[in-house]
């Protein structure tokens, strides 16, 4: 049984796939926060919002000590995005912070540079994160894998 769609697994290329991830480690190295990246093809809900949500607890995100996970949702051919962050970093940066991330994401897709666009988004995320829940090396452990999550 394939849980992936290859086409969609291979909408970045290899480097660009290790960026993202590395992206996602660099961010978390300064952080206790988690940060996710999910990427399908389509949306089976009309707000993006939704699910990522679903895809959130799906993925046992709201399962991190301080409530501090992020999910980065794109469904590609839909054009769809969003980004949902736990109670614990929603209630430091608020929606203007996501509504922000939102825009500059959709500025770098509107020029083709999807991998740079989530690159960047990353590091925003990342910096919120750092600065609400910095790195305590006695008590932090990456709590999620880091790896690009690919539905169908």
């Amino acid at each position: 049984m394939r849980f992936f769609s290859s086409r969609i697994r291979h909408f970045f290329s290899p480097e660009e796939n290790q960026r993202i991830v590395s992206a996602i480690q660099e961010a978390e190295r300064r952080t206790s926060g988690e940060i996710r990246v999910y990427i399908e093809s389509r949306c089976r809900f009309v707000d993006p919002v939704d699910r990522a949500i679903e895809l959130f607890y799906g993925l046992k995100m709201e399962k991190t000590e301080q409530r501090n996970g992020v999910i980065l949702y794109l469904a590609i051919k839909d054009h769809q995005l969003a980004i949902f962050g736990d109670e614990g970093i929603h209630q430091k940066v608020g929606a203007a912070f996501w509504n922000k991330a939102v825009q500059h994401i959709l500025s770098a897709f509107n020029a083709a540079h999807y991998a740079d666009g989530i690159i960047t988004i990353l590091k925003e995320i990342g910096e919120a994160l750092h600065e609400h829940f910095p790195y305590d090396s006695d008590t932090d452990r990456n709590e999620l894998p880091d790896e690009i999550v690919f539905g169908k």
